[in-house]
C-alpha cells in the first residue's frame, strides 16, 4: 500500500519538489554564511585601516611631544598602534590587492604620496585572542565564538613625516556559523507545511481528473456505458479529457451502426428466404424439391445465427459482480450433460452474466460436441482472471487456430455441418469476452485435446456495491 501511495505522481512530485527545496535552501544557507563572514572580515578591516589613517593624519598635524599621547589613546584591545623609525611590513606587495591602501589614501588625501604597506594572512594553528585583552573579554570572546577561531591578521605600515613609521596591528576573526535550530525548525516545519497544501491542491486538480480518466478508458474497455467526463484540470488535461469523449461517441457510434446494419440484414434476409421456401414447396420433383428445402433452410440458420452474432455485439445488459464458482455451477445445471469443475480459488468477478454465461456456453458446447467433453477450471494472473475449458478432442491444425474465431469458419475434416453449427459460437463467445477488456486463444495440449483460455480484467468493485457488503 506504502508503495503504491509513493508511485502515485502527486506523492513523487511533491516529494521531488520539497527535495529540491531542501537542498536549494541548504546551498544558500552555506553561501550566505559565507557570504556573511566575508562581509564582516571586510568592515571589520576597513575600520581599522579608517582608524590608522585618522591616528596617521592626527600625528602628522600634532606637535612631536603629543605623538606618544595619541598613540597610546588610539591603542585598544583590537587594534594596536605603535610609532616607530622601523616599518612592520618589509614588503611592498599588497595581498589584498590594493584595497586597503586605497582605502587610507582616500581618507588621507589623494595628495599623500607617502609608502603604505599593507600585509594580510590567514592565522593557522592554536589560536588564542588577542594578548591585549582582559581576562573577562578573552572569556566572553571565547564564549561567544564558541572556540571556533579562524582569523586573518592585518599590519600596516603607514610612513610619517619626518621618517617614522605608524604601525598598526589587528585582527579580525571569522565568526563561526550561527544554526538558530529552534528557529530553523519551525521555519522548515512552517514552510514545508505550508508547500505541501499549495502542491496537494494543484496536483489535486491534475491527478482527478486524471484518475477519472483512467477508470472511464477501463470502464470502456470492458464494454461498460461511461458517461461524458466533465472537462476539468489545466488545458493539457482538458484536451485530453475532450479527445476521450470525442473517442468514445465515435467508438459507440461506429459500434451501434454497424451492429444495426448486421441486425437489419439478417432480418431482411428472412421475407426472400420465406417466400423461397414457399416456391421450394411447390416444385412438383421430390429429389429437387428437398434439395431446394434443404438450401432454404441452411440459408435460414446461417441468418439466425447472424442475428444471434448481431445481439452478442450489443453492451444493453449492465455489468455485475458474480462469484465465479458459483457462476459456473449454476452454467453447469443449465446446460444438458453438464461439464467437470476443476475448482480454483474464490474470485470474484464484474461482468455481464448472461452475455458472458453465453460466451462460455459456446466454447464449452464446442468442447462437449467435438472433443467429447469439457473441464473447466480457472486461475488468477494478476489482475487478470483466466477460465480455462480443457478437451480431449483431435485439436485443431497450428495454422488454422485463430481462423476458427472468423465467422462461419468451419474446419471440414473434423468439425463439418453434419457436425452442427454455423461457424459463429466462438466468434460470438471472442465477441462477447473482447467487450469485457479481454480475449480467448485456443491451444493444442501436450497430452492431446484442446485448451481454450478465456482472460478477463479483473475490476475494482463500484463504490455502491462496496458500500452494501
Amino acid at each position: 500500500m506504502i508503495s503504491r501511495h509513493i508511485s502515485s505522481l502527486r506523492v513523487q512530485l511533491i516529494l521531488l519538489v520539497v527535495a529540491a527545496l531542501v537542498a536549494g535552501q541548504l546551498v544558500s544557507l552555506f553561501l550566505f554564511a559565507d557570504e556573511r563572514s566575508l562581509a564582516i572580515r571586510a568592515a571589520l578591516g576597513f575600520e581599522a585601516a579608517g582608524r590608522a589613517a585618522n591616528v596617521a593624519r592626527l600625528i602628522e598635524e600634532a606637535p612631536s611631544d603629543l605623538h606618544p599621547s595619541i598613540v597610546r589613546a588610539a591603542n585598544s584591545p583590537l587594534v594596536r598602534f605603535d610609532l616607530s623609525g622601523i616599518a612592520s611590513v618589509q614588503h611592498s606587495d599588497h595581498s589584498d590587492g590594493g584595497l586597503v591602501e586605497t582605502r587610507i589614501r582616500t581618507l588621507l588625501d589623494d595628495s599623500y604620496s607617502r609608502d603604505i604597506r599593507v600585509e594580510l594572512h590567514e592565522v593557522e594553528g592554536q589560536l588564542m585572542p588577542l594578548p591585549n585583552l582582559s581576562r573577562e573579554m578573552t572569556d566572553m570572546h571565547m564564549a561567544m565564538m564558541r572556540g571556533e577561531l579562524t582569523a586573518v591578521e592585518m599590519n600596516l605600515s603607514i610612513a610619517i613625516r619626518g621618517g617614522q613609521w605608524l604601525n598598526v596591528g589587528t585582527r579580525f576573526e571569522r565568526p563561526p556559523i550561527q544554526w538558530p535550530l529552534y528557529s530553523m525548525l519551525t521555519f522548515a516545519m512552517s514552510a514545508g507545511l505550508l508547500l505541501v497544501v499549495v502542491i496537494w491542491f494543484v496536483m489535486t486538480r491534475l491527478t482527478g481528473p486524471l484518475r477519472r480518466l483512467a477508470r472511464a478508458a477501463d470502464s470502456l474497455g470492458r464494454g461498460e456505458d461511461v458517461a461524458e467526463l466533465p472537462v476539468a484540470g489545466p488545458t493539457e488535461v482538458r484536451d485530453l479529457t475532450g479527445a476521450f469523449n470525442r473517442m468514445q461517441d465515435r467508438l459507440t457510434r461506429f459500434v451501434g451502426d454497424r451492429t444495426r446494419m448486421l441486425a437489419a440484414l439478417g432480418h431482411d434476409l428472412r421475407s426472400p428466404l420465406t417466400a423461397m421456401r414457399v416456391q421450394a414447396e411447390m416444385v412438383d420433383d421430390t429429389e429437387t424439391r428437398d434439395s431446394l428445402v434443404a438450401s432454404v433452410e441452411e440459408m435460414q440458420g446461417m441468418v439466425d445465427a447472424t442475428l444471434t452474432f448481431a445481439r452478442g455485439l450489443t453492451g444493453s445488459e449492465q455489468p455485475e459482480t458474480v462469484d465465479l464458482h458459483d457462476f459456473l455451477e449454476a452454467l453447469c445445471a443449465d446446460m444438458r450433460g453438464g461439464f467437470v469443475i476443476d475448482a480454483g480459488p474464490r474470485i470474484e468477478a464484474r461482468l455481464r452474466p448472461n452475455a458472458m454465461r453465453r460466451a462460455l456456453r459456446n466454447v464449452i458446447e464446442n468442447a462437449d460436441r467435438y472433443g467429447g467433453g469439457a473441464t473447466v477450471g480457472w486461475k488468477r494472473q494478476g489482475d487478470t482472471l483466466v477460465v480455462t475449458v480443457e478437451d480431449d478432442g483431435p485439436g485443431i491444425p497450428r495454422d488454422k487456430i485463430e481462423k476458427v474465431f472468423d465467422p462461419f469458419y468451419r474446419i471440414e475434416e473434423s468439425r463439418s455441418r453434419e457436425t452442427g453449427g454455423h461457424g459463429l459460437g466462438l466468434s460470438i463467445a471472442r465477441t462477447i469476452v473482447q467487450a469485457h477488456g479481454g480475449d480467448i486463444t485456443l491451444g493444442n495440449r501436450e497430452t492431446g485435446g484442446l485448451r481454450a483460455a478465456v482472460s478477463i480484467p479483473l475490476a475494482p468493485k463500484p463504490p455502491e456495491e462496496r458500500r452494501e457488503r
